[in-house]
């Protein structure tokens, strides 16, 4: 399923940045993928709360990412995967600036500060976020009505942000749209190259590139009291390195290749209303109307928008 067809050759890195549109069926097929990937990024932000209950938020953030960088190395040698051309390595870079460092460790830092369920919606301007990475790297062009409901949306984000600071943005918020940057034009980044690469590759080649840079900050932030966390913190901590930082990759990618970054990262509408029922579930956290009604809003004009 997540097969892609290898790069032909030596100039295939500098193909045209704007992508073909993609067929109906390609279109369907992605956003399906997307959606699978979505519903696994819909528990990282309840896991890494309860992770960061006990350790670091940069052993959080960073300590999944070499967690699944073996698991990613190891899947690359079993699949005989050659090594990406040097040129596509500042790519790879970039990717893994927004989604190794930037979302894991800023989203984590928030994680301590706010309820899952309030970042919940504040993530909610990734959709509106990935599309203008896409449209910024990958030349992408959805029409006036999808940026008209995209604003609106992200309107609607920043008066909750507001509305739950007391009338003005908590530094966790901050961190929070900082984390939404970084992550969407990882995804963006990573979408080009997964039409090179592949989608599974993109992923596992940005982790392995990245494990050399994560080990020394990974290791100065753990300590033996680590030892004595209780295992929900492990099962959040293995949660976001195995699906969240690993395989929910895998169809992500994927479906961004397939359907259009625009397009498919509109599945993320649902992510909202996904975290919070898993907030609720696992952390018997209290969800005010406001959230429901702010989540409601931003996935109403993000679903206007793709019409």
């Amino acid at each position: 399923m997540f097969h892609m067809t290898p790069s032909s050759g030596p100039h295939a890195a500098a193909a045209s940045t704007r992508a073909a549109a993609p067929s109906a069926r390609d279109r369907r097929h992605g956003l399906w993928l997307g959606l699978v990937g979505v519903v696994a990024f819909s528990g990282t932000l309840p896991a890494t709360r309860v992770a960061v209950a006990h350790f670091d938020p940069i052993f959080v953030g960073l300590g999944r990412a070499l967690v699944a960088a073996v698991l990613a190395a190891i899947s690359l040698r079993v699949a005989r995967t050659p090594w990406p051309a040097r040129a596509l390595w500042p790519r790879l870079a970039l990717v893994a600036a927004g989604v190794v460092v930037g979302w894991p460790v800023l989203s984590a830092l928030a994680m301590r500060q706010v309820p899952a369920a309030h970042g919940a919606v504040v993530s909610g301007l990734l959709p509106l976020a990935t599309a203008v990475a896409g449209a910024w790297l990958a030349q992408e062009r959805p029409d006036r009505n999808f940026w008209v409901w995209a604003v609106f949306g992200s309107a609607v984000v920043v008066a909750f942000a507001l509305w739950e600071g007391g009338g003005a943005p908590q530094v966790a918020d901050l961190l929070l749209v900082a984390a939404v940057v970084a992550a969407a034009v990882g995804y963006a980044e990573g979408a080009r190259l997964a039409r090179l690469l592949g989608g599974w590759q993109v992923i596992c080649w940005v982790l392995v590139y990245s494990a050399p840079f994560l080990v020394l900050p990974t290791w100065w932030v753990s300590d033996a009291r680590m030892l004595d966390a209780p295992l929900t913190a492990w099962a959040g901590f293995a949660y976001v390195a195995v699906i969240s930082m690993f395989l929910g990759f895998f169809f992500w990618y994927r479906g961004l290749a397939l359907g259009g970054i625009a397009a498919v990262g509109q599945t993320q509408l649902l992510q909202p209303f996904l975290t919070i029922f898993a907030s609720a579930w696992l952390l018997h956290e209290p969800v005010s109307r406001v959230t429901y009604v702010a989540a409601a809003l931003v996935i109403m004009a993000i679903a206007l928008g793709r019409r």
